[in-house]
């Protein structure tokens, strides 16, 4: 046993970079589990400042001064932002809060709709019904204890809302002009020989950038044209919906069937099965169906291509250990354990060990 564990050990860690590789990894992962709250306003900042990076490169290739790029893209960023907090959020908010009022009486609703079923559909029996019922009121009253009693606690939530509208605004602008001097701080302190960090942050460069950039896109292309029919078809609810649905495309297969519930339940509690509900839902799955099959292979053409069961396996491991960024950045970082395995130094197997 312990011939093999030295076969081991010398095969992945007898290599000057690869022992770097895994202390940098130990001690990233160690800032992030135990720092991750008090560092979240920094990493949110350094997400969205690589996003905003690609198009400043983008513009610097058109022969755009970095500075001027930087100006034009920042102020952009400002604008959307303002947008969102003073238009989109209140008009969610307001929504939520709507919804949450008118619940008891869609419930209600639900409750009529169930009783007539053994009518209108004999093959259902009444005891089924009430079953179901039963099992609505017992999760009603458990989201009614879960919740409501607690309105205080989204105090600190808005408080720290507060805090990142003021910190990361001024970080990204930061990261963005000092960009050059951050990276070369940053290759100052790695051993004089780090092909492989090298290698593994070019590929992860290209990489993470696709990403991020085509979720993003993903995010407003999907939560857009999801509004459109939605207002037009009046939807209760409409903008509330229309950004779940956007969000839902971070989670990669589970949130598409999750979103498509809320959805489907308020169309049928406001019109039942009539015309309406029908081309709401077929405007809804095609839109489903556009994203999965065009949009998708459009923005992530140049992705690297990761099995299903791998992207289950990084959103459940990610998301459990950081939360929404963990799902959100779930696909890079499987990229990145893809590109660690793939770059990791190694001794041949045939090289004898000295004893």
């Amino acid at each position: 046993m312990i011939k093999v564990l030295k076969e081991w050990f010398h095969h992945y860690f007898s290599d000057p970079q690869a022992v770097f590789l895994a202390i940098t990894l130990l001690a990233v992962f160690t800032i992030l589990m135990t720092m991750s709250e008090i560092l979240a306003p920094l990493l949110v900042s350094l997400a969205i400042a690589y996003l905003l990076d690609g198009v400043i490169t983008s513009l610097q290739q058109w022969h755009f001064p970095r500075i001027l790029a930087v100006g034009v893209v920042y102020s952009t960023f400002m604008t959307l932002l303002i947008f969102l907090v003073v238009v989109v959020l209140p008009l969610v908010e307001y929504q939520f809060t709507q919804l949450v009022q008118e619940f008891p009486s869609m419930v209600a609703k639900g409750y009529q709709i169930l009783k007539e079923l053994p009518e209108k559909y004999p093959i259902i029996s009444v005891e089924q019904v009430e079953g179901v019922i039963y099992s609505i009121r017992t999760k009603v009253a458990e989201i009614s204890r879960t919740i409501l009693p607690h309105t205080l606690d989204y105090i600190p939530i808005i408080i720290t809302l507060m805090v990142y509208s003021i910190l990361v605004p001024l970080l990204v602008l930061f990261f963005l002009m000092d960009k050059e001097k951050i990276i070369n701080w940053l290759v100052s302190l790695l051993p004089n020989e780090h092909t492989v960090a090298t290698k593994i942050w070019i590929e992860m460069d290209a990489q993470m950038g696709n990403y991020i950039r085509g979720k993003v896109y993903e995010i407003f292309l999907v939560g857009t044209f999801t509004y459109f029919p939605f207002i037009y078809f009046n939807l209760n609810y409409a903008s509330l919906l229309a950004v779940l649905v956007g969000l839902s495309v971070i989670i990669p297969y589970v949130g598409a069937v999750v979103v498509t519930i809320p959805v489907l339940i308020v169309a049928y509690v406001q019109w039942g099965l009539d015309a309406n509900f029908l081309w709401v839902a077929g405007s809804y799955f095609f839109i489903q169906a556009m994203d999965g099959n065009i949009l998708v292979p459009l923005l992530f053409s140049e992705a690297v291509k990761i099995h299903p069961v791998a992207i289950i396996v990084a959103v459940l491991v990610f998301g459990g250990l950081w939360g929404f960024w963990g799902i959100f950045f779930a696909i890079p970082l499987a990229t990145l354990v893809k590109a660690l395995l793939s770059a990791w130094p190694r001794v041949p197997p045939e090289e004898p060990i000295n004893a």
